[in-house]
């Protein structure tokens, strides 16, 4: 199936939590949002099939991730403020791979079969 905006809707409106940076989004963005979220996840696991459900899943993150104040972050933007308030960041995720959450891979395991996680970098000391 292709992903939609309808459809995205209708899947975030019920089963997600922060809905806001989404539903906040024009038409436009929100397409965006989509074709980034499809290709990132059909690029990272490219012999698995990606259900609508997993790429609408990962939409919203992609939407809070890149809303006007978070993205200052991912431009590396450390610290701002605008009449007294404030804006202090951390070191955040700047990799779209990163920002994918468990949900998702969860989605794509159960469509084909598999068990998916995130890959661990380091040692592991027991």
């Amino acid at each position: 199936m292709a992903v939609t905006i309808a459809g995205a809707d209708a899947y975030i409106y019920a089963n997600v939590i922060d809905i806001e940076d989404w539903q906040d989004s024009d038409m436009e963005r929100k397409q965006r949002l989509l074709n980034v979220a499809e290709r990132t996840l059909t690029n990272r696991y490219k012999p698995y099939v990606i259900p609508d459900d997993a790429v609408y899943e990962f939409v919203p993150v992609l939407a809070a991730a890149f809303n006007d104040t978070n993205k200052l972050q991912q431009y590396g933007v450390k610290q701002f403020s605008v009449k007294s308030i404030s804006f202090t960041f951390g070191s955040g995720k700047t990799d779209l791979l990163d920002l994918i959450p468990n949900s998702v891979l969860d989605l794509i395991g159960e469509a084909n079969g598999v068990n998916l996680t995130k890959r661990r970098i380091g040692r592991s000391v027991r």
